[in-house]
C-alpha cells in the first residue's frame, strides 16, 4: 500500500470511528485544563496534552496479554476501563465545558503467526563483537544494505545521522513512512527513526516489534538468529532452559529477576536490552526504595556513558555479589549504578545488558510472551569491566 492510499485509510477509518461515536451514547468526562494523566496499570503514568482540534485523539497502550485497567484522569475528573488485548474503549472529553474533544484508548492486537502454512524458520548469520554487540545484515528498501545491531531495547528500525547524511542510496522520510526491510529471507514492514549513536561496528539498530507474533532464537554457539513462525518441539521439549515471563513496559519489553547483597535480596523486573553493552545497570533511586545496601558494594571504577542521542550519563561500576535470572546464578557480576540521566526518561528501571545475556541461548517468544534461557559456551567468560580493571 502506498503512502497515498494510507492517507486515504486513515481518513475513511476516522470517518467511520466518529460515525460509530454519533450512534452510541459515550462517556463524557469534564476538563478545565489541556493536562491530562493516563494511567496504565503496572506503568508509571503517562502525561497527555487534551487535543480540541484533533477530529479522534488515540493513546495507544502498551502490547496488553491479559485485561488491563487503565485510568484517564484530567485536572477535575477521570474515567478507568478494563481493556482486553486488541480492544478500544473511546470516551469524550469536555474541555472548559464546551469543546467536545472524542478521544479513545486503544490496545494493540495480538499477534500469533503459529498457524501460518507453510510454517517458516529462518536461519540468519548472527555476529557479535568484542564490544558485545550482536548484529545481522539486512537490506532496506531493496537498495541499501547495513550491519545493524538487533537491540532488544528499542522498537522498529533506526539508522545513524551520518549514515544517513553520507552512505544512504534511499529517499528516507523519517517517523511517519513505512519501508521494507529484508533480514534474511523475510521482509518487515518498519518505520525510520534517526540517532546519533548506535552499537559497535553497525549502521543502525532495529527492534523486537518486528518480530512480533513470531519467535526469535539467538544462538551464540552457532552464531545465528533463527526467526520461527512456530515454536521448535526441540526447544519446548529442553529442560535446560529457564522460563522468564515479559512484561511490556514504554511499548518495550521487561523479564523479572533478583539482584542480591550481603544477604538482601530484591526481586524486580528489568529491560532485556540486548542492545546495552555492558551487564547490568541498576536504578540508584529504585536500590534505595528497597532498602537495598548499594553502599556495601565494592567499586570497580568510575566513568561517564553516552546515550543514544550522546547525552552524557555518569556511571559508577560496582561488583554485584549474585545475579538471579530464573534457575540460574551468576557471581560477582560488574553492575553499573545510575545515578542521573535515565535511560527512559523520568523511569526508574533496572537494565540487563548483554554482557550477562550472551552468556545465555536466548529464545524469545513473542507468541506466549516468554524468555528462554539456558547458559551456553559463554556463560563463564571473563566480564569485560572485570578485564579493564586488571581484577
Amino acid at each position: 500500500m502506498n503512502h497515498f492510499m494510507k492517507q486515504i485509510f486513515s481518513f475513511l477509518f476516522i470517518l467511520f470511528s466518529l460515525y460509530s461515536f454519533s450512534q452510541k451514547k459515550m462517556p463524557i468526562i469534564k476538563a478545565s485544563s489541556k493536562q491530562a494523566k493516563i494511567y496504565e496499570e503496572g506503568n508509571p503514568v503517562t502525561g497527555w496534552n487534551i487535543s480540541p482540534e484533533t477530529i479522534l485523539d488515540v493513546f495507544t497502550t502498551n502490547k496488553l496479554t491479559k485485561t488491563t485497567i487503565v485510568k484517564f484522569i484530567t485536572d477535575s475528573d477521570s474515567i478507568s476501563f478494563k481493556i482486553k488485548p486488541g480492544q478500544n474503549k473511546d470516551f469524550i472529553i469536555l474541555l472548559n465545558g464546551k469543546d467536545s474533544c472524542f478521544t479513545r484508548i486503544q490496545s494493540p492486537t495480538l499477534k500469533d503467526l503459529s498457524k501460518l502454512k507453510p510454517e517458516f524458520h529462518d536461519s540468519i548469520p548472527l555476529l557479535i563483537n568484542k564490544e558485545n554487540t550482536i548484529y545481522v545484515q539486512a537490506i532496506l528498501n531493496n537498495t541499501d544494505t547495513f550491519n545493524l545491531n538487533f537491540d532488544t531495547g528499542t522498537t522498529d528500525l533506526t539508522i545513524t545521522n551520518e549514515v544517513l547524511k553520507n552512505k544512504i542510496k534511499s529517499d528516507i522520510k523519517l517517523y511517519n513512512s513505512s519501508y521494507e526491510l529484508k533480514i534474511g529471507k523475510r521482509i518487515y514492514n518498519t518505520e525510520v527513526y534517526d540517532a546519533e549513536l548506535t552499537g559497535h561496528d553497525t549502521d543502525g539498530r532495529f527492534g523486537w516489534n518486528l518480530f512480533d507474533g513470531m519467535i526469535v532464537e539467538l544462538n551464540y554457539d552457532n552464531s545465528l538468529m533463527i526467526v520461527h513462525s512456530k515454536m521448535p518441539k526441540k526447544i519446548m521439549n529442553d529442560k535446560s532452559y529457564t522460563k522468564l515471563k515479559m512484561r511490556y513496559f514504554h511499548q518495550l519489553f521487561l523479564a523479572e529477576s533478583q539482584i542480591i547483597q550481603n544477604g538482601v535480596q530484591n526481586s524486580n523486573w528489568f529491560l532485556f536490552d540486548t542492545g546495552y553493552q555492558r551487564s547490568v545497570m541498576l536504578d540508584n533511586d529504585l536500590l534505595k526504595q528497597n532498602n537495598f545496601p548499594t553502599e556495601k558494594m565494592k567499586i570497580i571504577k568510575k566513568v561517564m556513558m553516552h546515550g543514544a542521542q550522546g547525552n552524557e550519563i555518569p556511571v559508577i561500576t560496582s561488583n554485584l555479589q549474585r545475579l538471579q535470572i530464573g534457575k540460574y546464578l551468576l557471581k560477582d557480576v560488574p553492575a553499573q549504578i545510575l545515578t542521573t540521566n535515565k535511560p527512559i526518561r523520568g523511569t526508574e528501571i533496572h537494565i540487563l545488558g548483554n554482557e550477562v545475556l550472551k552468556r545465555f541461548n536466548t529464545v524469545l517468544d513473542f507468541q506466549h510472551n516468554v524468555v528462554y534461557l539456558k547458559p551456553n559456551s559463554l556463560y563463564n567468560s571473563e566480564y569485560i569491566e572485570q578485564k579493564s580493571s586488571g581484577s
